[in-house]
């Protein structure tokens, strides 16, 4: 069984006001996600690419940096006074607790945005300080959405004025386990995690000497990966009703992609014609999401915003094993990132990045 599904599109122009195309800054543009980030949004037929910002990278241009991205700008000190007048979204590339104030800042200027740290992900303020510490912008948690339009937060995204984006390993993970939660099968979780070495980010990628990760398998954060509060969160808000996952990552010598493995205890026996049908029904609309029989790859949706999903049951030991397979820098981040830009502006969802 091999399911894939169509492009959605709304019919809207792409102009503003004005007879302009929306203006969008790529803010932390010299790291992976956000080069990647600024590639689309410099070849999207509908956003005005107007600013990049880096805190490393001053006054290089990004093709020097990434050629392969062939994006003709040059990356200046972030000077919101000066970026944000007439912008009208920005894509904010920081880690954790280097977002949140700027984002709060561009919202002061009635700039949209799509964030790519965890500032905004958890719903609460408790649990976000109990993984991440204190929060630099509280008030505006609750303004924000999950970046996730497959779960349910199509509509609400269009809606939105800041745009939580997922984490990479709860984007696949979710997907993967949506149809048994919201169909209450969920009793028991085991999350395997594999990411590409890109997963860890630029800077800890230039610092990883090749001997440890070249032919070499390592597990990490096996005490607790900041991911897993996320996925407990939504899979609460699908309906389970489960203790939090377990969740183990590990790092594989490849260069970008993710591989999840979900091995779930259901709540009753399950047929695997009736896990055929439960995932082809909740995908049925779902322009970037393909069912397989055969376990998926990483190559398989490699630069693509593609999650493959594969589901096994009928087996010995009662389990159903779900297998979820992304490119960790576009449907885990960046293209994503951009899906959801579309959203927000009323665009095809899939402009640009299909």
């Amino acid at each position: 069984m091999l399911v894939v599904f169509g492009v959605l599109s709304a019919p809207n122009s792409s102009r503003m006001g004005g007879g302009r195309m929306p203006r969008v800054a790529v803010l932390g543009a010299s790291g992976y996600a956000g080069a990647l980030a600024a590639h689309l949004l410099h070849r999207h037929p509908r956003f005005e690419l107007t600013a990049l910002t880096s805190r490393s990278d001053v006054g290089r241009r990004l093709d020097d940096l990434y050629p392969r991205y062939r994006v003709p700008l040059t990356m200046e000190e972030l000077d919101l006074d000066r970026h944000a007048d007439g912008l009208d979204a920005a894509v904010v590339a920081y880690p954790h607790h280097a977002a949140a104030p700027t984002v709060a800042a561009l919202r002061e200027r009635g700039v949209k945005v799509v964030d790519l740290s965890a500032d905004f992900r958890l719903r609460t303020l408790s649990t976000y300080e109990q993984w991440y510490g204190a929060h630099p912008a509280p008030a505006l948690l609750e303004d924000a959405v999950y970046g996730l339009p497959e779960l349910g937060y199509r509509d609400s995204i269009a809606t939105a004025q800041i745009v939580a984006n997922p984490g990479c390993f709860p984007t696949a993970a979710l997907l993967g386990l949506q149809p048994l939660a919201r169909a209450g099968l969920l009793e028991d979780v085991v999350i395997d995690a594999k990411t590409g070495v890109s997963g860890a980010g630029r800077a800890a990628t230039e610092d990883t000497h090749f001997v440890t990760v070249d032919e070499n398998v390592v597990a990490y954060k096996v005490g607790g990966h900041r991911h897993a509060p996320e996925i407990d969160q939504e899979l609460a808000a699908l309906g389970a009703r489960l203790a939090p996952v377990t969740f183990v990552p590990h790092l594989v010598p490849v260069d970008q992609g993710e591989l999840i493995t979900s091995y779930v205890k259901p709540s009753r026996d399950v047929t695997q014609a009736e896990l055929n049908a439960l995932f082809a029904d909740a995908y049925a609309d779902e322009p970037f999401v393909e069912l397989a029989d055969k376990p998926p790859g990483m190559h398989d949706v490699e630069n693509t915003n593609i999650c493959r999903i594969s589901v096994h049951g009928d087996r010995h030991d009662g389990r159903v094993i779900v297998l979820a397979a992304i490119d960790n820098l576009w449907k885990g981040t960046s293209s994503q990132a951009v899906q959801n830009l579309n959203l927000m502006f009323g665009f095809p969802e899939g402009e640009g990045i299909s």
